[in-house]
């Protein structure tokens, strides 16, 4: 039968040694790459007494078998009265020396057991790291992205005065917010500051009632406002998602920013898409009530606002999280 392994709920800093006969039950603890025990378990799981234990390292350290400054350390121990208490704990180096000189077969045992779990344990602690890594730097990357997309959109189109003033608008509304670099690095953001109660609900028929209305202030094509497919009814329907019972889009903000982009990058329309969501983005907030501030100013420029749809229609897919986090940090109750 093999040792039995058990985690605790303890930031897994715990396991539980169970010897083969299960007439030994430790509880190991994990810190520094690799496993730790104090006098007394060591004696516990060698099935002899803690003065026994003491004389075995002292004759090591006294010949020079092991250092003690390299195998002992001082490390915080939770009695069983709940109280902390720090207290000298033994590597794995010197729980097995000890383990050879007093039960070789129980120091064999242990010794086979504590490699998988080390094994294990640092297996599974380089995949965590590796995978928080990867997504720091591909978050980093994304909002970094974002921020030269803003500085060189003149290269991707050529931009009227109306728009170029509009990048720079953008830049100064959003100075506050470049210190999200940092904050993406240490996994710091997050959505703040926005509005829970939903005044209004947009459906998808009163957005084509609004689509109509365009239609009569941009009549000049006969392609504005065509549909190309179903994907409008698709972009309205979406914000309202719901997983386990809950929203995925919680907030207003959150909400009027993925309609923005969804029905900016649909392309539900055969002409007059970044229009369309523009307007029906700013209703959304008006009738939500938080499209003006409390001094009576809009939440979002009419210049920031055509940049944003710019930004928006010129991002790539992957940048859509970073694009949709922008556009909720220029309309939450912060700015």
């Amino acid at each position: 039968m093999k040792n039995e392994i058990t985690e605790i709920p303890s930031k897994g800093e715990i396991v539980i040694y169970l010897t083969k006969d299960k007439k030994v039950q430790i509880e190991v603890k994990l810190e520094k790459d690799t496993i730790w025990l104090t006098q007394k378990q060591i004696a516990q799981l060698f099935g002899t007494q803690r003065p026994a234990i003491t004389k075995h390292l002292y004759n090591i350290f006294k010949t020079g078998e092991l250092k003690e400054n390299s195998v002992c350390s001082i490390l915080e121990h939770t009695a069983l009265d709940g109280k902390k208490y720090r207290t000298k704990f033994y590597n794995l180096d010197i729980i097995i020396s000890v383990g050879y000189r007093v039960n070789s077969a129980r120091a064999t045992q242990f010794r086979i057991w504590a490699t998988n779990v080390l094994k294990r344990h640092l297996i599974d602690g380089y995949t965590l790291n590796e995978k928080r890594l990867k997504e720091q730097t591909l978050k980093l990357q994304a909002l970094q992205r974002a921020v030269k997309l803003i500085g060189s959109m003149k290269d991707r189109k050529q931009l009227e005065y109306k728009e170029a003033m509009g990048l720079l608008e953008v830049i100064s509304d959003y100075n506050y917010a470049l210190g999200l670099l940092d904050d993406y690095d240490y996994n710091r953001l997050k959505v703040s500051h926005t509005s829970k109660e939903e005044k209004f609900i947009l459906s998808y028929e009163a957005a084509l009632r609004v689509v109509e209305k365009l239609k009569e202030k941009f009549g000049g094509s006969d392609l504005f406002g065509v549909m190309r497919d179903k994907s409008f009814e698709s972009s309205i329907s979406s914000i309202y998602q719901t997983f386990s019972g809950k929203d995925l889009y919680p907030s207003i903000e959150e909400k009027a920013a993925n309609l923005f982009y969804f029905i900016i990058k649909n392309h539900s329309f055969v002409d007059g898409n970044k229009r369309i969501a523009a307007s029906i983005f700013l209703w959304f907030l008006d009738e939500n009530c938080i499209l003006y501030k409390g001094d009576g100013l809009k939440r979002i420029a009419d210049n920031a606002l055509v940049a944003l749809t710019l930004m928006i229609a010129e991002s790539k897919p992957s940048e859509r999280d970073v694009i949709v986090m922008l556009v909720v940090n220029l309309i939450n109750r912060n700015n």
